[in-house]
């Protein structure tokens, strides 16, 4: 199966277009197995590496998985400037149809803005996406920082994303060393359409939420379980990691909970 990873291009007409290489090991990847199939959607600044792991063990448990590179990720930070929500969305939606034609019934699975995106599928396509599991998302990005993003994006392009946000010494993530201002703007928007129609989304919900996180604030998990309009919902503690969870001490258990749902909405 051939993974469509937003193509490069060098097509002066489109100034959104990838030019950069994709970076080693952020490639996207298809682990086709069973019928049943997960979507896996990492986060802003991020690549399919974070869940390349879970999709080789979600494979070997008879569940096919797709991790897709969204545009502007994976290849080098300035490309995420001109970005727009919308981008994102649409290269997950791609990998859905691409899934689609595979598996029967299809989970989408994100990590942090991943998650967002997840959720967004699931309100645009309820007939197509079965469940939805979020790890680490947000509900609404609240800090002061945040106020100042869509006025700074004018001035300043990126700033560093600080210290790795995993608990896990031998842990390695492979992602961007700066954050796109406007990019983060795209997703403060996104977080605001996502947030005003979780009463919507009625497929099940599994969502986890880690008590180390410093990226996310310790609310957000919970205010999504309670305004989801899911009827068969959990929300799960993580114990021992921080923000990029499938990477870090929990990764057993997240891989453990997403088969277990799975296999009970199958």
């Amino acid at each position: 199966m051939k993974i469509r990873s937003m193509s490069r291009s060098t097509n002066k007409e489109n100034p959104t277009a990838e030019t950069a290489p994709i970076m080693p090991g952020a490639e996207p990847f298809f682990f086709k197995s069973g019928e049943q199939g997960c979507l896996l959607i990492h986060g802003i600044s991020g690549t399919p590496q974070v869940f390349r792991a879970v999709g080789e063990k979600l494979a070997a448990e008879g569940i096919s998985a797709l991790g897709v590179r969204l545009k502007g990720h994976g290849t080098k930070v300035a490309e995420m400037h001109s970005c727009r929500y919308e981008d994102w969305v649409q290269s997950a939606r791609e990998a859905l149809f691409e899934i689609e034609a595979h598996c029967n019934r299809i989970y989408c699975v994100g990590l942090s803005m991943g998650g967002v995106i997840a959720l967004r599928l699931a309100k645009l396509y309820p007939d197509k996406i079965k469940g939805v599991v979020t790890i680490c998302s947000p509900y609404k990005l609240r800090e002061l920082k945040y106020k100042a993003v869509p006025f700074a994006k004018y001035f300043l392009k990126q700033i560093a994303t600080g210290p790795k946000s995993i608990n896990d010494p031998a842990a390695v993530e492979i992602n961007y060393a700066n954050h796109s201002i406007p990019a983060v703007h795209q997703l403060i928007k996104l977080t605001a359409v996502v947030r005003a129609d979780l009463a919507q989304i009625k497929q099940p919900a599994l969502i986890f939420g880690a008590k180390d996180d410093q990226v996310v604030d310790q609310r957000d998990p919970g205010l999504i379980y309670a305004q989801i309009g899911s009827k068969q919902k959990e929300l799960v503690w993580l114990e021992n990691s921080q923000h990029v969870a499938p990477l870090d001490y929990d990764k057993d258990l997240i891989l453990k909970k997403i088969v277990s749902f799975v296999r009970l909405h199958s």
